[in-house]
């Protein structure tokens, strides 16, 4: 049985889901702003607190290694460890923001704006 078992699924196969959330992880890592559907956002918003914690953490080379399995390019890993980690030394969570946006004109999905705070 799946007890207290939470994971948002997005409706995708395990590989899809960890290379998106990879991408989109290293886009807002990189742009510091991005615009996706809501669902996509949600499934992010742990996945970033997990990334900005590990780069601040005081064993550099094991955070190097698990940052990567996740963030496929070098400049988004350069970027988190050189500037967002420093950036947010003295604070403990909540690193993004989700602010909604509308609707997309297309499917109707809720379209909302994922920013690092």
């Amino acid at each position: 049985m799946r007890h207290n078992v939470k994971k948002n699924r997005i409706n995708r196969p395990k590989a899809a889901r960890e290379l998106l959330l990879g991408n989109l992880a290293s886009s807002l890592i990189m742009h510091e702003k991005i615009k996706t559907t809501k669902a996509k956002a949600k499934a992010l918003q742990p996945l970033i607190e997990k990334l900005v914690n590990t780069s601040k953490k005081e064993n550099k080379m094991n955070a190097i290694r698990s940052v990567s399995k996740i963030l496929h390019t070098e400049v988004s890993s350069k970027k988190l460890f050189d500037e967002l980690a420093k950036k947010y030394q003295d604070r403990p969570s909540g690193y993004t923001r989700i602010s909604e946006l509308g609707f997309r004109a297309g499917d109707s999905a809720p379209l909302v704006q994922i920013e690092l705070v």
